[in-house]
């Protein structure tokens, strides 16, 4: 009796680590059969590229650019709304794996991470209040109270024309402050409260917003005084990603969707 109960014990315990041993594939090809998800940086707050919608969504070009990369390379995107100062660093960090957040590509940035081709070539545009005329072009900076959006390539520029450096050396424009905001929204605000005599801000967001706005804004100028390309970052060294993105934006500039994309999000009526 002794000898039955100990076979049928080990018979169960043989049945039970059979089960289990054919079970584990099944769970590991359920969970490698589910799509890998790439992870993207934000700043939600520089329509028409990225805002948040009534419904509490990103939307915008870039929104719409990623869900296009995703699809073609296979993959899930998960978007990560943050402040755009800490966009780089969390990229570093790979808290995402690449940024779109109308970024402009620039040497400096090149040293620290790397770009895809440029998916927009726009520029830095003035923004006053209606009927202020002290400003025509960037040339009337000098002792002027200007606002950007902290991190971005228009405070760069400002910095770079009130300190005299790179294309700026020995043409230095003497600007008496330059305001630095988390966001653009916040910086036209305070320019509509009087508090500064003009924003600097990339172009499609400045036409944007003075589209939305005109009774209170204006733009200087419809053309740049700087011009600019933004493009995708990624960590550096990162060549197969930027390969796939630069191959997913040869295809859409060929097929028609990039320029459905710029109908949709850019293009003036």
């Amino acid at each position: 009796m002794k000898k039955w109960l100990t076979w049928s014990v080990v018979l169960v315990v043989a049945l039970s680590l059979l089960v289990t041993g054919c079970s584990q594939p099944a769970e590991q090809q359920s969970a490698e059969g589910e799509k890998k998800v790439l992870t993207w940086g934000t700043n939600a707050a520089f329509p028409p590229f990225e805002s948040v919608n009534t419904k509490g969504e990103v939307e915008g070009f870039d929104k719409d650019l990623a869900d296009i990369i995703g699809e073609e390379l296979g993959v899930e995107m998960k978007v990560v709304d943050t402040a755009f100062e800490t966009l780089f660093a969390g990229l570093e960090a790979k808290k995402f794996d690449m940024v779109i957040a109308g970024v402009t590509i620039t040497d400096d940035r090149k040293e620290k991470m790397d770009f895809s081709d440029p998916y927009f070539e726009a520029g830095q545009l003035i923004v006053v209040q209606v009927g202020y005329d002290e400003i025509e072009d960037e040339n009337d900076f000098a002792e002027k109270v200007l606002g950007v959006q902290i991190g971005t390539t228009a405070d760069e520029l400002l910095s770079r024309m009130k300190d005299g450096e790179d294309d700026y050396e020995g043409k230095a424009i003497p600007i008496k402050e330059i305001k630095r905001y988390d966001n653009y929204p916040q910086a036209f605000l305070d320019l509509q409260h009087g508090n500064l005599d003009a924003v600097v801000v990339d172009e499609p967001v400045g036409k944007a917003y003075v589209k939305e706005h005109g009774d209170k804004v204006e733009l200087v100028s419809e053309e740049p005084f700087y011009k600019e390309c933004m493009g995708v970052a990624v960590r550096k060294g990162d060549t197969e990603l930027v390969e796939k993105i630069n191959a997913v934006l040869k295809k859409i500039k060929e097929d028609g969707t990039y320029e459905k994309l710029v109908d949709k999000w850019i293009k003036e009526e």
